[in-house]
């Protein structure tokens, strides 16, 4: 946010021209220039801005005092005020379009991923009895013990993985199906249990697990994927595209 320009013995401004640098126009001064263009929303652009200001320019100097004219380093600093007021301006509209095509670009690619399968994160899978799937674990950091539990509706442990040390954030772990007794798990709603430490200290460990990309969302929030059997996942949490 620039500082307001003020009026000094050194640099005397015009009340209107304090107002147009400001933004803080008064009702004579946008009168004056009332057919400059305008965005939709109403705020000056930049091109209008800059005729409203060689507007009020050129006033203040047909009417200056013919005895005391206004020296070359009070035009100097004005003309420099309102090329930092456009310069600004112009450096936001380029650094939203480039923002809006960066968006774009992430939707189309995330639309790519539609039909295929994806870590995310989550704790609840279903098994269908028959096959297995991919689940996983996401750490914070380096892991010395790293344990994935696979629990059944009462909270017992039906499968257990113990992954050891891993330096990886991201360990995917393929489930057959199996339970630790060697018999396919029988078909229903399962949770994930996941455990890591470092030298006795706990690591976050974040559950993963798979589904498949059912759509795209877009939102103020960002653009997040549609999983089947999770949820919504914001694109920047998927661990791993199967």
């Amino acid at each position: 946010m620039t500082s307001p320009v003020t009026s000094s013995t050194n640099a005397s401004l015009s009340p209107a021209m304090l107002s147009l640098l400001n933004g803080t126009s008064s009702s004579s001064a946008s009168s004056s220039a009332s057919s400059s263009a305008t965005t939709s929303a109403g705020a000056p652009t930049a091109a209008s801005l800059q005729n409203e200001f060689l507007t009020l320019f050129t006033t203040q100097l047909k009417n200056q005092d013919p005895l005391n004219p206004m020296d070359s380093s009070q035009m100097t600093s004005q003309l420099a005020q309102i090329s930092t007021v456009t310069g600004i301006q112009q450096l936001d509209t380029s650094v939203q379009s480039l923002l809006n095509s960066n968006t774009a670009a992430e939707t189309t690619q995330s639309a790519s991923l539609i039909g295929h399968e994806v870590l995310g994160p989550g704790s609840s899978l279903t098994m269908n009895g028959t096959s297995g799937t991919t689940l996983g674990v996401s750490l914070q950091g380096p892991a010395d013990t790293v344990t994935v539990n696979v629990l059944d509706s009462n909270g017992n442990a039906v499968k257990t993985f113990n992954l050891g040390a891993e330096t990886n954030t991201v360990v995917p772990v393929t489930w057959d199906g199996t339970t630790n007794a060697g018999t396919m798990a029988p078909a229903g709603n399962y949770t994930l249990s996941t455990q890591a430490t470092l030298s006795g200290k706990t690591v976050t460990a974040t559950p993963l697990v798979q589904g498949k990309v059912t759509g795209v969302t877009n939102s103020s929030a960002g653009i997040s994927l549609d999983v089947a059997g999770i949820g919504s996942v914001a694109l920047g949490s998927v661990a791993q595209i199967n």
